[in-house]
């Protein structure tokens, strides 16, 4: 791994005790841990009119967010503030390299990684979050405090922008340095606050909103669905009111639809909801030719982007390839190329040789150099 980081965590007892359930603070959970990223380089990201950053500034009682892209003269404030800038790892290598840390996680759960810088005594506030995240302390210190369980009910203060609780209730609090991490689960309210200056890498998860899923889920359900097929009621009771909708009407109803709802229903809808891509990933028409010539040519090394959001499944035909919310329907002869793909982010020499020597994975290679999920070099 990158940096010689490993995690200092019994993985087996952290999902059987902790994931979803219950934070955990890990002292020194990456040895002689040095950050990917200083200030210096995050600021200079902030510059950059690609890259979504904001900056939130406390005066007193008072919060105030400003987005991105920033001048140097932005970050020149006579009050505590923190720059915040997303998908860090989108464009900084050793920074995607800390995805690896969480690899006992699922790819498809894992999200961006936002990175943030704060001067003394800044912080963004008491908050809670609807997913998981890891909070690992680059340079500097962070005091954290744990609070209660939140959900959408919990009053927030009046704000355009920013989701700040109007109460908070600690109950646990640490100092965090650099190397240590504090992992909060789904809906703790959390609250940092910089203790000098300090940077923070927000190892965040992703989860599908439950009202996506249906509505993914029906779409598929409809596709399935014969269009003459209507609403029948045979052997029904002569009615005696007319106008009114009897609640045998309504059981008729909910009737057939439990049955059609019964219906086994494809399973791609899921593989690409959770891979839509959270950002736009623009496809340069040259470079996407050029990656078809390189792998129909002499092409050294094929490696995942780190924008890029890949997974897939099994089934009895062959394999479902879900790439940034498309699915790759394939052989199931892409299987061994296509795990060496999602552990280890790259196929090259004999391995990408055994990838292109078989026909359906040359052609999924193809494709996913078209929809921008690999580099071909």
């Amino acid at each position: 791994m990158s940096g010689g980081w490993e995690l200092n965590l019994d993985r087996a007892e952290f999902l059987a005790q902790h994931w979803q359930r219950q934070p955990l603070l890990i002292r020194n959970a990456i040895s002689n841990f040095r950050p990917p990223l200083d200030s210096h380089q995050l600021a200079g990201l902030a510059l950059e009119d690609e890259v979504e950053s904001r900056l939130i500034e406390q005066r007193g009682k008072t919060w105030r967010q400003y987005d991105g892209p920033f001048s140097e003269s932005d970050f020149l404030r006579d009050r505590p503030w923190t720059l915040l800038v997303q998908a860090v790892d989108h464009y900084i290598p050793a920074v995607a390299e800390l995805h690896r840390l969480i690899d006992f996680i699922p790819q498809w759960r894992t999200d961006d990684i936002m990175v943030s810088y704060a001067v003394d005594g800044a912080s963004v506030g008491p908050h809670y979050d609807n997913y998981d995240v890891f909070l690992l302390q680059g340079e500097g210190h962070r005091r954290w405090q744990l609070g209660q369980r939140c959900d959408h009910t919990s009053p927030l203060i009046p704000h355009d922008d920013l989701r700040i609780l109007s109460a908070f209730e600690p109950s646990a609090e640490y100092l965090l340095g650099p190397g240590d991490i504090l992992y909060v689960p789904p809906g703790v309210a959390h609250w940092g606050i910089a203790q000098g200056e300090c940077t923070t890498f927000s190892i965040g998860f992703r989860a599908p909103r439950i009202s996506d899923m249906v509505s993914r889920w029906a779409d598929q359900l409809l596709q399935q669905l014969p269009p003459e097929q209507f609403y029948r009621d045979p052997g029904r009771a002569p009615v005696v009111r007319p106008g009114e909708l009897h609640p045998r009407d309504l059981e008729q109803a909910m009737t057939q639809l439990h049955d059609v709802l019964g219906q086994a229903v494809g399973a791609h809808w899921f593989g690409e909801l959770v891979t839509e891509p959270r950002y736009h990933i623009e496809v340069d028409d040259d470079e996407a030719a050029r990656a078809h010539a390189l792998l129909k040519g002499c092409a050294r090394s094929v490696t995942l982007s780190p924008a890029a959001k890949v997974a897939w499944q099994q089934d009895a035909t062959g394999i479902a390839v879900f790439a940034n919310g498309e699915c790759l329907t394939c052989a199931a002869s892409v299987l061994p190329s296509l795990l060496i793909l999602c552990r280890s982010e790259a196929l090259a020499d004999a391995s990408l040789d055994k990838a292109m020597a078989d026909p359906d994975t040359a052609s999924m290679l193809g494709s996913l150099a078209q929809s921008g999920c690999i580099y071909v070099e």
